[in-house]
């Protein structure tokens, strides 16, 4: 993990992980200069580094100012941009009252590197808003926890994500934000920049194991696959929740929905370093897709009592880590539809003895 290579100056942040395979290299390069930002970059070869040009990037015409060297051994790259909060309320006639947008562009973030733990191999962008008219986040903030994995395995808290070595998590936590509304849900827009030829996909898988996630039946997963062979090249995953607890547990839980995903019809912020890596040709060259995720309990309650709220996704190169069913749930399936069947099986076999059994010992006359 790398902090600013290259640029002594922690006004700005910019966080650079590498990972390294057998064959090839992966390069998360996560940004709050402009809207908070991560790059995915996969490279052919063990030996692909990032270029950051710092005076063309904090230009007012960024494009160029980051590459990977060798750029011939680029893969596959995209972007996923962490664009907007909204705020709204539904009035007693069921019409949503929306107050005015948190454009993440517009926040001012402090320094990662105090944040940064290159043990656990965490970060957090924190920000607030450059104006609060409202006075909202006098006492709150909004924060972005990234987190990289050097292997595979399963996080602890809720919503205890499976992961890979593929793949980093990001956490979206609000804490302390005043809601405008007596009833405020909040809404976080993110859209992801392809190259063309690649389309992404909404899809939703259920399950009756909730053995890690009580109560939550349904995974989420935006993937991003190539048209010429259907391989999946990247995804964001989530499960259908969120919470309301530093140390969630199951009656914590937010309901999360997906308000469908769209083709952007707008420019991403001027100064996001989409435009940095990928040039002028974001939407026209590059396609951008959005997506709304909506957060929200009982009419708003949930946050209302305790002024807090984390949702957490995975996001990496290739096929999303699928979840099979645990131990536990296996036995008590097992348990469940074998025992019966054991009966069921035991009843038949004496049925079959009593009617082969002679009740006389004597033979009949006919």
């Amino acid at each position: 993990m790398q902090y600013n290579p290259g640029w002594n100056n922690s006004s700005v942040n910019l966080l650079h992980v590498r990972a390294v395979g057998p064959s090839d290299t992966l390069h998360y390069v996560w940004s709050s200069i402009g809207a908070p930002t991560v790059l995915l970059v996969a490279t052919a070869g063990r030996s692909s580094t990032l270029r950051v040009n710092w005076t063309r990037l904090l230009s007012p015409a960024p494009a160029g100012a980051i590459w990977i060297d060798p750029p011939s051994s680029v893969v596959y790259s995209a972007a996923v941009v962490f664009t907007k909060v909204f705020e709204y309320s539904e009035a007693k006639t069921l019409e949503e009252l929306f107050y005015p947008t948190y454009d993440l562009s517009d926040f001012s973030w402090d320094s990662v590197n105090h944040t940064l733990n290159h043990t656990a191999l965490t970060a957090e962008f924190t920000g607030i808003p450059a104006t609060d008219p409202s006075g909202s986040f006098s006492n709150g903030s909004l924060a972005f926890r990234v987190t990289a994995y050097e292997a595979g395995g399963r996080d602890g808290p809720l919503p205890s994500l499976l992961h890979t070595a593929n793949s980093s998590k990001v956490e979206f936590v609000l804490a302390g934000v005043v809601p405008r509304g007596n009833s405020s849900r909040f809404v976080l827009e993110l859209a992801t920049v392809e190259e063309t030829g690649v389309m992404q996909k909404l899809r939703s898988t259920r399950s009756i194991d909730d053995e890690y996630t009580p109560t939550i039946f349904e995974m989420l997963s935006l993937v991003a696959k190539s048209q010429n062979d259907s391989s999946t090249l990247s995804f964001l995953q989530w499960k259908a929740t969120a919470y309301g607890s530093q140390t969630p547990r199951r009656e914590d839980s937010i309901q999360c929905r997906s308000r469908g995903l769209q083709a952007a019809n707008w420019s991403l912020p001027v100064s996001s370093i989409v435009h940095a890596y990928f040039g002028e040709g974001v939407g026209s060259t590059y396609t951008i897709s959005a997506i709304n995720i909506s957060f929200g309990g009982e009419e708003g309650k949930v946050y209302q009592e305790k002024r807090y709220l984390s949702w957490s996704a995975l996001l990496g190169f290739g096929q999303p880590p699928k979840d099979t069913f645990s131990p536990l749930v296996i036995s008590i399936m097992a348990v469940a539809l074998g025992t019966p069947m054991v009966m069921l099986l035991v009843g038949s076999c004496v049925v079959l003895f009593a009617q082969r059994k002679r009740y006389s010992e004597y033979e009949p006359i006919n």
